[in-house]
């Protein structure tokens, strides 16, 4: 889509910080980061939310979730914890319409979360 702030990043029309890549998935540091490490995961096509993305692509949810895992590793996170975070809509403040993970982690996490 090419109004998609995502998708753009995706083609590298939009620079980004790439923490991790495969065939299906894009990982980058977030502008904006929450944590010590925050870090997106995108799938390279476009689906406005995760049910979405579930329903159509399960192979690639599925590979978004491993590839979460393989970055959590890569950045050092893995052992001490970290959140995974999918928001769908505009009431759980997603703000980007291509579905995105949200990976947090480098400090302990409050619960509950928001």
């Amino acid at each position: 889509m090419a109004d998609c702030l995502f998708c753009r990043i995706v083609a590298g029309e939009v620079p980004s910080e790439s923490v991790r890549s495969t065939e299906s998935t894009y990982a980058f540091r977030d502008v904006t980061p929450q944590a010590p490490v925050h870090v997106l995961l995108v799938p390279r096509d476009h689906y406005d939310n995760a049910a979405e993305l579930a329903n159509a692509a399960p192979a690639v949810m599925v590979e978004l979730m491993r590839e979460a895992g393989a970055v959590a590793a890569d950045l050092g996170v893995a052992d001490s914890g970290y959140r995974l975070v999918f928001n769908t809509g505009a009431e759980a403040n997603q703000t980007v319409n291509h579905v995105h993970l949200h990976l947090l982690g480098g400090r302990a996490m409050g619960w509950p979360p928001g």
